[in-house]
Formats: C-alpha cells, sequence, structure tokens
C-alpha cells in the first residue's frame, strides 16, 4: 500500500556565480593564468591593461531616438556610464607583487607527471586500440610511480568502461612499453620491479651494479630483512662487496614519480607560489603572486559602444538592439568577473595573513618546532570566515619564503600536551622523533619503545603505538630496517 506524505527540506542552492567564484577560490596561481585567458578569449569585453587598445573596426551606427524615451529601450544602460566606475574599472590590488618582483619567482609552470607520462606516450607508435589502453594505465598509475592495479582487473576495466576487450599478455606488453619510459622504475607494480628497471639501465659491465642487480633479482627477500650474511654466504663475496653493491641501490629512487609531487623537491620545477613571503628584518610583508596575471579592464571600445547607443536618436534596428544586448551581457559577464578575482585575492590574503599571524614564530626563523597546533577552525574563527573557504584556501596553495616553498596546509596540525601542560603540534613531536633518529647508531638503531623512552623524558608523554604512526607518517622504517653495516 502506497503512502503519500508532505515533508518540508531547507535546501541551499547554490547560484552559478557561486559556484564559479568556490571554484576559482580553489584553484592554485599555476591554472589562474589559463583560466583568465580562457575567460578572455570568450569575452572580448575583458582586456589586458598591459597591452594597448587596438581599434577594433566597429562601425558606430548613426541612429537616433529619443534618450528620454525609455519605453522604446528593452534596459537602461545608466549603470554603465558612471565615470567613476566603468572606464576606470580594472583589477588592479596593492596586494599583487610588485613588477619588478615578479622575475624573482624561481618556478615556472610546468608539466604534471602524468603530462610528462603521456607526452613520451605520444611519441611511440600505437595503434588507436594500445594507445587507448596506455592511456588508461597510465591514468592508474600513482604519484610515486606505481602501478597499484592488477593486470587482470584492468582487463575488466576497461571491458566495461571502454568496451575494448583485451588480454593480460597484450597489457603486459604496453606496460613494458610505458616502464621505458622516464623517470626510470615508472609503472612497477612493486619495489622489486621498480628497483630492478632502475638497475637494468645502468652499465652491467661495472661489477657493482651487476652484483645489486643479482641481489635485487634473486635476494631480494633476504636483502629488505637485512640478512647480510646469508647474501654474503650465498653469493660468496666480501664484506666490502657488499657494501659496495648496497651503495649502489641505494642510490636508486623508490619513488619515481615523487620528483613531480613533492613540492619541496628541489628538482621540482613546475610548482607556482601564490603567496610571496618578504622578511624585511622582521617586518613580515605578504603579497600575492602577481607573475602572468594580467590586470583586467573592460574594453574602452564597448564602453564608448553603449555611449553612442545611449545618445543617438531614432529607431534602432532589431540588429542593432540584438547587438547591444549581447554587449550588456557581455559586460555584465565582465564585471563580475573581475570582481571576483578581486574578492579571490582578498579571500586569500585575509586567510594568509591570518595564519602567517598565527604561526608566527615559525615564519620569522623557519624553525619546524616553533609551529603551533593549528586547524581550520582556528583560522575561521579568526577571519569570520567559512571553515570550507579557509580549507579551499589550503589546498593545492604554496607559500615562498625566504627558507623555501611550502603548501599552506603544511602549517596545519593537531596538538598535544606536554607534562608540565604546554600545548605543542604534533609536527614539532615528529620534528624531535626525526632528530633522534638521524642522531642514531645505525649499528644499533633506536626501537620504538626506546624512542618512546626518549620522548618521556623530555617531556612527551606518548604512546609507542602513536610513536609508530608519527615513524610511519615520516616515511621511516622500523629498526631493524635501518640497521646498516659496520
Amino acid at each position: 500500500m502506497l503512502k503519500q506524505k508532505l515533508q518540508q527540506k531547507l535546501l541551499q542552492k547554490l547560484s552559478p556565480q557561486q559556484i564559479q567564484m568556490i571554484k576559482l577560490l580553489e584553484i592554485p596561481a599555476m591554472q589562474l593564468e589559463q583560466r583568465i585567458k580562457k575567460e578572455m578569449e570568450e569575452n572580448p569585453v575583458l582586456e589586458d591593461e598591459g597591452i594597448e587598445e587596438t581599434e577594433s573596426g566597429m562601425q558606430e551606427e548613426d541612429v537616433s531616438s529619443d534618450p528620454d524615451d525609455k519605453d522604446k529601450e528593452e534596459f537602461t544602460i545608466e549603470d554603465y556610464m558612471e565615470e567613476d566606475e566603468i572606464p576606470s574599472y580594472r583589477l588592479s590590488a596593492s596586494n599583487y607583487s610588485k613588477d619588478n618582483k615578479r622575475e624573482e619567482v624561481p618556478f615556472s609552470v610546468g608539466s604534471t607527471y602524468h603530462d610528462y607520462l603521456e607526452n613520451q606516450l605520444g611519441l611511440r607508435t600505437l595503434d588507436e586500440k594500445r594507445h587507448t589502453l596506455a592511456l588508461y594505465i597510465i591514468g592508474n598509475i600513482d604519484d610515486d610511480g606505481y602501478l597499484r592495479r592488477k593486470l587482470d582487473n584492468i582487463i575488466d576495466d576497461v571491458a566495461f568502461s571502454l568496451n575494448i576487450e583485451t588480454t593480460e599478455e597484450e597489457l603486459l606488453e604496453i606496460l613494458q612499453i610505458i616502464q621505458d619510459f622516464e623517470p626510470v622504475g615508472t609503472g612497477a607494480r612493486n619495489l622489486q620491479e621498480c628497483l630492478l628497471l632502475q638497475i637494468k639501465s645502468k652499465d652491467q659491465s661495472d661489477k657493482d651494479i651487476a652484483l645489486a642487480y643479482t641481489i635485487l633479482k634473486d635476494y631480494f627477500t633476504e636483502f629488505t630483512r637485512k640478512h647480510y650474511d646469508k647474501i654474503i654466504s650465498r653469493l660468496n663475496i666480501t664484506d666490502e662487496e657488499l657494501k659496495n653493491a648496497l651503495d649502489e641501490i641505494l642510490k636508486l629512487n623508490p619513488k619515481p614519480g615523487s620528483a613531480y609531487s613533492d613540492p619541496q623537491n628541489k628538482d621540482s620545477a613546475h610548482i607556482v607560489p601564490d603567496f610571496l613571503l618578504e622578511n624585511d628584518e622582521g617586518d613580515l610583508r605578504l603579497s600575492l603572486n602577481a607573475k602572468n596575471v594580467p590586470d583586467l579592464r573592460i574594453s574602452k571600445t564597448y564602453i564608448d559602444m553603449l555611449h553612442n547607443f545611449h545618445h543617438s536618436r531614432g529607431n534602432p534596428t532589431r540588429e542593432q538592439r540584438e547587438a547591444l544586448s549581447f554587449v550588456k551581457q557581455k559586460i555584465d559577464s565582465a564585471r563580475w568577473f573581475i570582481d571576483a578575482i578581486k574578492q579571490r585575492q582578498n579571500t586569500l590574503m585575509i586567510t594568509m595573513n591570518a595564519i602567517i599571524n598565527y604561526q608566527q614564530g615559525y615564519f620569522m626563523e623557519g624553525d619546524e618546532t616553533k609551529l603551533r597546533p593549528m586547524i581550520l577552525k582556528d583560522i575561521a574563527d579568526i577571519t569570520g570566515l567559512d571553515i570550507s573557504t579557509v580549507s579551499r584556501v589550503a589546498n593545492s596553495k604554496y607559500i615562498q619564503t625566504n627558507f623555501g616553498i611550502f603548501p599552506v596546509k603544511y602549517f596545519f596540525s593537531e596538538g598535544m600536551q606536554t607534562e608540565s601542560g604546554e600545548e605543542v603540534s604534533t609536527r614539532e613531536i615528529k620534528k624531535i622523533l626525526q632528530d633522534c633518529i638521524d642522531s642514531e647508531e645505525k649499528r644499533h638503531p633506536l626501537t620504538d619503545e626506546k624512542l618512546t623512552e626518549i620522548l618521556k623524558e623530555k617531556g612527551y608523554h606518548i604512546a609507542r603505538r602513536t610513536i609508530a604512526k608519527y615513524r610511519e607518517q615520516l616515511n621511516i622504517p622500523v629498526a631493524r630496517m635501518r640497521k646498516e653495516l659496520k
């Protein structure tokens, strides 16, 4: 039996402009330039203030109509005629970096890791099916460079989503092509395969490299468990020969894609900082990175067109009225876009200034131990912004400081209390943990239990399982895996 009932629900529906504003706030500096260029291509009313206006060649119509006869017009244009609004209406703000600072930013827009792989794929001669399958495999490679998904699962995936039938043998052949791409090790399905791909690319006539290859291929389990005595015995080699081979293995990159995903990797040349922070003798000065971001204004040509229409006489033709309606729509769109960009600037500056003030001790010196516990709500409370807005600013944004470029979200962390009741950041604890491990005796590395005792002596009462969690987050292996030969 069907039952009908009335139910009231309160739904918040965002307008298209609100959605666009959210999207503008989310995108980082490296994508903002492209977004602005796209808007300028679609809206001829928008101009780059840095480029001199050229004659548009538009013919002014000598039409006549009584300007006071509002009944003959489908819209009024007085809102667009104010001298202090449209002619000088432009995107210029004092919170942007000065022109002479723009070239000092040592990063430029570049391709992503997956773009790089796809570009290399374009250099290979493959039929349409194999090219499509190769793109699908590349899409499943993670930021570390690994293909985590099994080939038999990919067979089902492409059959369902792309309606392509394939075999494991065909996918393996395509994967081997991808594994020939740079950086070496890309497309590996596990750590052993990743290291083998890299060592195979080296000179096998070198006895140390050849021995390293043998160890990785035939004694990988013993290598990972640091059972060095077994390797020495079974291969009948000396301690020195093993050490030389291990040195070659340690030169390999277990995460070949990391150079493209680690924002603090100096080899990564495609991070464009959204913020620039200068320390002028203790005076912290924040600005937005304006590199390659044009100052926008509304074209005077179209404003003059509206003026001429407004002061003309006679009955305009349908084509003229449609043309002027089009111009009005485009000016509305341009005004909104410029306002949205300005609002984006203001929101970014308000949020980042609050973060800098909150973490001033850190930004003065770059000392990680001075980072205070800080969550999104802390900044939301200070700025009066919604937590979701602060989150959008923090995600995918970077700040350039005197001591490096960092993701904004790097400065957020939870906190805990010390024995004395002082609140400290979990990042400070991780820094202490890292320092302890860096200075440990590698022949007898510190266990998690020992690390727990050391931190307890320093006033940090932390459970062993928490120490293990922090160690894993720092990508530090367990003690026995850190053991080194004499």
